[in-house]
């Protein structure tokens, strides 16, 4: 079932008004550092919106993902630049695991070897 990210935002929206009495210095804080992180300078906020969204994604945070994407919405982004962002983060899923694959198959195909390195690769049969 697919999930509705503008009721998701809703409902953390509702909980945080909660948590600004609760918190006030920490909340205060968090919108500090998010409104200067996400202000327009060398990089526009369209730019720094979609690579939030795309943290979001590689993170799986509902709560990013809802309210980066409204942010995107309402900054203009197209369809076509989400899917590109959205294709980016299914590289970075894959890339990652790829490093750490060979790095893991190199472990497992070395053994231990009088040479001066220490290591060498087992040959293939």
């Amino acid at each position: 079932m697919p999930k509705d990210y503008r009721e998701i935002a809703q409902d953390i929206s509702a909980y945080t008004a909660e948590m600004r009495k609760l918190t006030p210095d920490a909340m205060q804080g968090f919108h500090a550092l998010s409104k200067a992180a996400s202000a327009g300078g060398s990089i526009d906020r369209k730019t720094k919106e979609l690579v939030a969204l795309a943290i979001g994604v590689i993170q799986r945070c509902d709560g990013c993902i809802a309210f980066h994407a409204k942010a995107l919405k309402d900054l203009g982004a197209t369809r076509k630049e989400i899917a590109e962002i959205m294709a980016m983060c299914v590289y970075m899923g894959g890339g990652p695991a790829l490093m750490c694959a060979t790095t893991c198959a190199r472990s497992a195909l070395a053994r231990p070897s009088r040479s001066t390195s220490g290591w060498r690769f087992m040959r293939s049969e």
